[in-house]
């Protein structure tokens, strides 16, 4: 088959690097891709253009569509292709909004019983202002109702950073909402759906904060690995029962029928599991831990979804473990300076894969294009295993400014660094 991945990020290198990889796919293109794409199958459409996707889809025999980044998604490019009579692997426009409004995810929560945080809903600035000011229990969860690319929340640890936020990005007619704080442990459970079946993906961890320790400022993700010990057996089957599935029946219920990737950010406590948000696509960089731990084709899945014919599908995971680092350009998740030459990365080996993130070809050199510019990846036998490898290979990559974190992986293993 032939496929076309739409995207940029290390998240489409690896979903295109499976295709392959496991023999999906005959030829799998990528739009707009990274320096990490072959530049025979790049392809420079950018993800907006669906007249030019559609015809490079025509010329080149596409077989399946897979998008990657959700503002697509939002903006219909899954009804675009169903109209064109071209598979298209991921939710349509109006399931979508599970993403891409807060308030109407929290709304699907609310009437299908999904455990949630609490929560206020404003209109303008002046209205959540005013509760602010009356808000005696910090910290506070502040989040924008749309697609805010990872800067649409914040956890305000005081009333004047409340302020602060509100000042900076809600406007007078803004859709805004506030939320208790939720204190636990954070994971991504991913679920594959074709409208009425929903397989939960191996449970992975994401490390949000740009620096060591979980300290500095949210990120779109500086690493993250799987499986995640906090989710239990019995905690993926109660996300599974509680979460994952009602959102499907819901959905469906009201002609909303949702195909694609359903990913639950949770939090769990000692005795409670509530959702936090829910994403309508494969997360980045929970995709590049997830994919190689898969012990069937990602074709075969994503065709099964299409198909409506996960129920039939025996969905397994390799007994290992895998973690992602990602490699920043310096200045991230603030300015950072593009176009710093790369250097070292023919030297990683197996079981160590780099997959391009924010990176460029000029020249013959691959250069940095991005803030998260390299996803360094390992399997192993233990995390401790993988990680090591990870870490090990990293010493060999450099450019200009470039830092990752040093504590990938810490809570499974017990606080070590």
């Amino acid at each position: 088959m032939n496929y076309l991945v739409i995207g940029s990020g290390g998240r489409e290198h690896a979903i295109a690097w499976r295709l392959m990889s496991d023999g999906s796919a005959k030829n799998v293109f990528v739009a707009p891709g990274n320096g990490g794409i072959d530049p025979s199958y790049r392809v420079a459409i950018q993800p907006d253009d669906f007249n030019g996707l559609y015809k490079f889809c025509v010329d080149k025999k596409i077989d399946m569509v897979i998008v990657g980044p959700e503002v697509p998604l939002v903006n219909g490019i899954v009804d675009f292709f169903n109209e064109k009579k071209i598979p298209c692997f991921g939710p349509t426009q109006r399931a979508a909004m599970i993403e891409g409004s807060k308030l109407f995810a929290k709304r699907i929560m609310e009437t299908y019983s999904v455990p949630t945080a609490g929560h206020w809903d404003f209109s303008g600035s002046d209205e959540i202002k005013n509760f602010i000011n009356e808000q005696g229990t910090f910290p506070l969860v502040i989040k924008l109702d749309g697609l805010a690319a990872g800067k649409g929340v914040i956890v305000a640890q005081s009333r004047a950073e409340a302020l602060e936020f509100v000042e900076e990005h809600v406007k007078s007619d803004s859709r805004v909402f506030a939320e208790e704080f939720l204190d636990g442990e954070e994971a991504s459970v991913l679920g594959i759906s074709d409208g009425h079946t929903i397989l939960p993906l191996v449970a992975a961890q994401d490390h949000k904060r740009v620096f060591d320790g979980d300290k500095g400022p949210n990120t779109g993700g500086m690493g993250a690995y799987a499986p995640a010990p906090v989710v239990t057996p019995e905690r993926l089957e109660f996300i599974r029962k509680k979460v994952l599935q009602p959102v499907i029946d819901g959905m469906r219920s009201e002609g909303i029928p949702f195909k694609g990737i359903l990913y639950a950010g949770v939090m769990i406590g000692k005795d409670w599991i509530k959702v936090l948000e829910f994403n309508a696509r494969f997360g980045d960089p929970e995709t590049q831990v997830i994919l190689p731990l898969l012990d069937v084709k990602l074709g075969d899945l994503i065709q099964a979804a299409v198909n409506e014919k996960l129920s039939d599908f025996n969905l397994k995971f390799k007994k290992s473990h895998a973690i992602t680092v990602v490699v920043a350009a310096g200045g991230y998740p603030g300015r950072y300076t593009k176009g710093k030459v790369i250097s070292g990365i023919n030297k990683v080996t197996n079981p160590v894969m780099v997959f391009h993130a924010g990176t460029d070809t000029v020249s013959g050199k691959t250069v940095t294009s991005g803030g998260r510019v390299l996803n360094v990846t390992s399997t192993g036998k233990t995390l401790l295993e993988a990680r090591n490898s990870v870490y090990a290979s990293i010493n060999n990559i450099s450019f200009e400014g470039s830092f990752f974190r040093k504590d990938i992986g810490y809570r499974a293993l017990g606080g070590k660094k």
